[in-house]
């Protein structure tokens, strides 16, 4: 395990552990978690992703759980997770796209997944960002940066810890305008529940705003199929 002091951030990297998100949990019920802690592995042997999905951890990624002191959950956070993701990416000169709620791809390729969890005065995001490699997964496709750009997991760490603190002090107004401009599926019909709707926004509560006829639905942090 390495420790390392970055500017404002408390890194602790490993090499391969269970995964990233377990390590971050349990420094918080030790009482031992600070405001601006990164754990960061070379390889998970039980990454995961939402609704606990394994997440498979290849050497040369990113894989590292963020940990923020809250007050309370806070609804925008999974947009605001995408944009920093995005504008990450974007910055090295790649075309992100975003996937309703937060995952990141490319070319219509899943390239960054995440994870957000609360634990007592903390939340703790987890992020994956394929780089060097990706897996195959049968149920949708997969790409790496390296297809894009070359460029380092420390590269990639150094320019993510700078936008999550930036986008995480913006007003929601300018990350939902953000969100807006890489989103995919934008004024096109996606499946909801069985059902066939027009997503057409996101309103200022950060819910989706979906359309059958002249009826409106508003969608919290339920999946919807593009």
């Amino acid at each position: 395990m390495g420790n390392t002091l970055l500017v404002d951030y408390k890194l602790l990297s490993y090499g391969k552990i269970s995964s990233t998100q377990n390590i971050a949990l349990d420094i918080v019920a030790e009482g031992k978690a600070q405001d601006h802690m990164i754990i960061m592995a070379d390889m998970q042997s039980a990454g995961r992703g939402r609704y606990k999905r394994p997440w498979i951890s290849q050497r040369g990624n990113l894989y590292a759980s963020f940990l923020y002191e809250i007050e309370e959950r806070d609804v925008s956070l999974a947009y605001v997770i995408a944009v920093a993701i995005a504008e990450t990416l974007f910055s090295f000169g790649v075309k992100p796209q975003i996937k309703w709620p937060n995952d990141i791809l490319i070319d219509g390729k899943k390239v960054s997944g995440t994870l957000t969890e609360y634990s007592g005065k903390f939340v703790i995001i987890g992020i994956g960002i394929n780089i060097k490699s990706c897996p195959k997964i049968s149920k949708y496709d997969t790409t790496k940066l390296e297809n894009y750009v070359n460029v380092s997991r420390e590269e990639v760490l150094k320019k993510l810890m700078i936008n999550l603190d930036k986008w995480r002090k913006a007003d929601f107004f300018n990350v939902r305008k953000r969100w807006l401009d890489f989103a995919i599926g934008l004024n096109k019909y996606v499946k909801y529940r069985g059902e066939v709707l027009e997503f057409v926004d996101i309103n200022e509560n950060g819910a989706l705003v979906l359309r059958k006829g002249t009826e409106y639905l508003l969608v919290y942090g339920d999946e919807i199929i593009m």
